[in-house]
């Protein structure tokens, strides 16, 4: 008993000496704070005044939803229940506020290109940036491209659960190289956004595969002036726009000597192949309202490699169209309607389906997008045939939890 008796009095000792250098301590930074200070809005931030800056974020989905064998038979086909993304961001600047980076990585499976990838890919975006001035920055590494919308949207910042089949098919990707971005105010309220990438054309973390390059420009009118909140790469009007606003994108994507079937995404081509993408997109929001519209045209002068088994593979040639309307009922909750429909070329029409897709969404925003509840429930056709009694044709439905800081 003893022993133990002399075991707490040493105990107690600690935790008093300890309290005390917590209060001094606290009472010389009320005096001088030397500390790196520490701040919970956007994430978590640690700074020291223009030496360093570092932002922590983390984010997950857990998702859970079914797809249905046919049209008109709602038997289970499968279930999908699961970590959609879990992500870990870092962001700030050290030395000079000029210069600063963007980390973000990712742990669940769907996110590492298992599929497609010998080895995991936890490294998403890892890209340096030079701030120039505040209409003009560059950036050096890894990050998306200036692509369609809804692909640059970070997905935590979504109306549904995942992006279009549109998108899944005829989008940019994240890729390797030197971007470029230039805001050009008017004296008006309007401005341009000219945003442009030299980059490899093989997707990240491509290892050195050959001498061709891909070439991406993208121009943006806001003729009303900016969103509030950076609202033109968001979806839904949360922030309930005062005044009507219009941002108008153009891309154009010259992929030289591709390796994979959409450039920067898709399993490995038996051959490389040149490819051009074509997007234009839209987004307005007014008084609530949110229309999100894209269209997408990508052709390819040589689409299908063979390998020496007579394996088929090729390029994902064709046009695509998303449309998105949606209404904030109140602060917190929203109706939304998406129809998509993604019509491979002829070339490739042997080997694809034509595929059209609408969904109906509903999302309680407990934290704007950062915390919410989303439930979708949708009906995907094959060839335009849109009967419940064709073959091909399911229903889909998914529930989904965001949480993150």
């Amino acid at each position: 008993m003893g022993h133990l008796a002399g075991k707490g009095h040493k105990i107690v000792l600690i935790l008093i000496l300890g309290f005390s250098i917590f209060m001094t301590a606290e009472a010389q930074v009320v005096e001088s704070d030397e500390r790196a200070l520490i701040k919970v809005q956007n994430g978590i931030s640690f700074s020291k005044d223009t030496l360093f800056l570092l932002n922590f974020r983390f984010r997950m989905q857990n998702r859970a939803g079914f797809n249905t064998l046919e049209g008109d038979d709602f038997q289970v086909n499968q279930f999908e229940m699961r970590v959609r993304r879990l992500r870990l961001r870092f962001d700030g600047h050290v030395g000079n506020p000029r210069i600063q980076y963007y980390i973000q990585l990712a742990f669940s499976r769907a996110d590492m290109d298992l599929e497609n990838a010998l080895v995991a890919q936890p490294v998403r975006d890892a890209v340096l940036y030079y701030v120039v001035n505040k209409n003009f920055y560059m950036g050096f590494g890894q990050s998306k491209l200036p692509g369609n919308r809804q692909r640059v949207i970070s997905s935590g910042n979504l109306q549904f659960s995942d992006r279009s089949t549109a998108n899944a098919l005829y989008t940019l990707d994240r890729d390797f190289g030197l971007f470029l971005y230039q805001t050009i105010p008017f004296k008006s309220s309007a401005q341009v956004q000219l945003k442009g990438a030299l980059t490899t054309g093989d997707g990240r973390n491509a290892p050195a595969i050959n001498n061709g390059l891909a070439y991406t420009g993208r121009l943006e009118f806001l003729p009303f002036g900016k969103f509030l909140n950076n609202g033109d790469y968001s979806e839904g009007d949360l922030e309930f726009e005062t005044k009507p606003k219009l941002s108008i994108g153009l891309t154009y994507s010259a992929n030289q000597k591709a390796t994979r079937t959409g450039g920067q995404l898709g399993p490995e081509l038996f051959a490389p192949r040149n490819m051009n993408t074509l997007i234009v997109d839209g987004m307005f929001k007014y008084a609530g309202w949110g229309i999100l519209a894209e269209y997408f045209n990508r052709t390819s002068p040589d689409p299908i490699t063979v390998n020496e088994q007579g394996d088929v593979r090729f390029v994902q040639e064709g046009v695509g169209v998303n449309t998105q309307i949606s209404r904030m009922l109140d602060r917190n909750k929203e109706i939304a309607f998406r129809y998509s429909k993604a019509t491979p070329d002829l070339s490739i029409r042997q080997f694809q389906n034509r595929v059209d897709e609408a969904l109906f969404g509903f999302t309680k925003y407990v934290n704007g997008h950062r915390i919410k509840l989303q439930g979708n429930i949708g009906y995907k056709w094959l060839e335009g045939l849109s009967s419940f009694e064709n073959a091909g044709n399911s229903w889909t439905g998914m529930f989904q939890v965001e949480f993150g800081i």
